[in-house]
């Protein structure tokens, strides 16, 4: 680090984002993308005019895609808050939110950006381990007395929460702020939006860059009450108020247009999901039952690092992480048929 940074910032550990190689061509099954392009409607509204328009700014606002996405989902909107992708979300969340006096809880088997933001934020975070078999344990989030972070389903795990675990949690912690974080909830979870006119403590956060194939657009939003949707415009608006541009406003309101599309290609994943999941046991993986785009998987007897590197060298990246409990693990995203025959392939090559 250079002699000028911060000093608060010495000890910050950064996220790591999935590898983007340009060495050569890979079968991409590392970052939970899509392998489906957006829809024909994305591409027809992404055009030369709307490309013409650039030299102007985007609405801040995001008026029209907060209303299409407010009649998409039942709620007005004022309940809806649009900006640059979910993790601008979590970041506006802990800024607004939290500080040194008002802590947040989550897994200790999670999204890696969570951690981050605390420390980032110099907010102190209480991390609570998953049980054995992976999964969130309800009663240690219920009368936690902070706020709480929880992805559902939970990453990199792909194991979700049920609705009225959610609504337990929510219920317990009235003075808290819970953030439900929805990245992977299209792909068979149940998702907590019905629950947030009930409930003023509760911030629900989706993306578009899964289920809705724009993760190269970033666009994200958060469904909450009116008050949440507020604290977290005020700090938009201190930070950067055009932070969604033009072409993502357009094509994020076509993807609304093309929903079929979209709910199509989401069970396409699933039905590969579990043709993968069933292939990998086959082959003596033990596989975490997964509602997510992505499957974490071992094979007892073989490092996780080891299974990396062998799909790599054949041409297929998959995620591995170093902590301790899941080192064994890789995580699988879930592509085309056949993508996964491909990875299956290379994986019997090895046995031969």
């Amino acid at each position: 680090m250079s002699r000028f940074l911060s000093e608060r910032f010495a000890e910050l550990e950064p996220y790591t984002p999935g590898e983007q190689p340009q060495d050569r061509v890979y079968i991409k099954l590392n970052t939970n993308e899509s392998p489906y392009p957006p829809s024909p409607q994305v591409l027809e509204a992404v055009n030369r005019e709307q490309v013409s328009l650039l030299n102007l700014y985007p609405d801040p606002t995001c008026h029209v895609l907060r209303e299409k996405l407010a009649d998409t989902y039942g709620v007005e909107a004022e309940n809806v808050f649009v900006t640059n992708g979910s993790d601008d979300i979590l970041n506006m969340a802990f800024m607004a939110f939290c500080d040194r006096e008002h802590g947040i809880a989550f897994p200790d088997i999670t999204y890696g950006f969570y951690s981050v933001y605390g420390q980032f934020h110099g907010v102190p975070c209480h991390v609570v381990p998953l049980t054995e078999d992976y999964r969130i344990h309800v009663p240690d989030y219920e009368n936690i007395g902070m706020h709480i972070v929880i992805a559902n389903p939970n990453a990199p795990t792909g194991i979700a929460l049920p609705l009225n675990a959610i609504e337990k949690i929510v219920r317990s912690n009235p003075d808290h702020v819970i953030m439900i974080d929805e990245a992977y909830v299209d792909f068979g979870a149940d998702s907590a939006l019905s629950l947030v006119g009930r409930y003023e403590n509760l911030l629900v956060i989706r993306t578009y860059s899964k289920s809705r194939s724009l993760a190269g657009a970033r666009l994200g939003f958060a469904v909450g009450s009116r008050e949440l949707i507020q604290d977290l415009e005020r700090i938009k608006y201190c930070m950067n108020p055009y932070d969604v541009n033009r072409l993502t406003q357009i094509a994020g309101i076509a993807c609304l247009e093309s929903d079929t599309y979209y709910k199509t290609n989401a069970e396409n994943v699933m039905q590969v999901r579990e043709y993968t999941t069933k292939a990998l046991k086959d082959r003596g993986f033990v596989v975490l039952p997964s509602n997510a785009n992505f499957v974490f998987a071992r094979k007892p007897g073989i490092e996780g690092e080891a299974i990396y590197q062998q799909l790599r060298a054949g041409g297929v990246l998959v995620r591995w992480f170093s902590g301790a409990r899941i080192r064994d693990f890789v995580r699988i995203t879930i592509g085309t048929k056949e993508q996964m025959d491909q990875l299956l392939s290379v994986l019997d090559n090895e046995r031969s």
